[in-house]
């Protein structure tokens, strides 16, 4: 039987939980609910049935790629967590340190280029992409508040990766691009690319939330909360709630991420 899961959290270190949490609110204009740590974290889980997390963490240098790292390998020690490794544009040593992710077990990668300061359709960064196709699964950041071709990350960009990486496996976070959602049938229109649904409901209209729900195959959405931003509970309530789904359609999306091959 397929579990549960949330693909969109994020359990940060207590020397740098307030500091993130604040640097989140001044970007995003929205308050952290939670304290973003794992102690707080996985009894949230627990209380909705949710079996694994994805948690996400995201190296703002490249000297800060070795200890996020670290930190998200640390984590393997938790049977809930499914941790994804980072990596920075600048970072001279990509490959050996993916080797270093997949011998520790780690599936993942994850990208937040607003946060990250590069540009996501930078040649930079096509090496670790191609490096990663047909072996990490790829979370991207989506989205912002700009238009399309003045921010760092955005639908056209994903699905240029994709076109050309196509047996990389990617989720592009927040309903395909947060702010961005006019976008996402254009640009990801026949291409295989997951998207998370967090922190979307907050603000999304209702008709985009339908045209996008109602356009892609049932089983490109997967569940996220971006916990400690929001609550795995009323995210998930919320979600049956604007998509009137009934609870087999829920479950379906709560359980999608347990069918992605990043965990045994």
């Amino acid at each position: 039987m397929s579990e549960r899961v949330d693909v969109h959290t994020h359990a940060l270190h207590s020397k740098i939980a307030d500091k993130v949490l604040r640097q989140l609110a001044e970007h995003y204009k929205v308050t952290p609910k939670f304290s973003g740590t794992w102690e707080d974290l996985e009894p949230r889980m627990a209380k909705c049935g949710i079996g694994k997390c994805f948690v996400h963490t995201a190296a703002t240098r490249p000297d800060q790629v070795i200890p996020a790292n670290n930190w998200a390998i640390s984590l393997k020690q938790h049977p809930m967590a499914v941790p994804f490794g980072t990596m920075h544009i600048d970072y001279q040593d990509m490959e050996g340190e993916l080797a270093r992710l997949w011998d520790n077990g780690v599936r993942g990668i994850k990208l937040h280029p607003d946060f990250q300061g590069f540009w996501l359709d930078d040649p930079k960064l096509d090496p670790l992409f191609a490096a990663i196709e047909g072996r990490f699964t790829l979370m991207v950041h989506v989205g912002d508040m700009n238009p399309p071709e003045k921010n760092p990350s955005c639908p056209f960009k994903v699905a240029a990766i994709k076109r050309k990486h196509p047996k990389l496996q990617m989720i592009a976070a927040h309903f395909g691009g947060v702010y961005q959602w006019e976008y996402v049938i254009e640009a990801y229109r026949g291409l295989e690319i997951y998207m998370d649904t967090s922190s979307s409901l907050f603000k999304i209209p209702q008709p985009l939330l339908e045209q996008i729900f109602n356009f892609f195959p049932r089983h490109l959405f997967l569940f996220g909360s971006d916990y400690p931003i929001w609550d795995p509970e009323s995210e998930r309530d919320e979600l049956q709630r604007r998509l009137r789904l009934s609870d087999s359609e829920l479950e379906e999306i709560m359980t999608a991420g347990s069918r992605l091959g990043i965990y045994s």
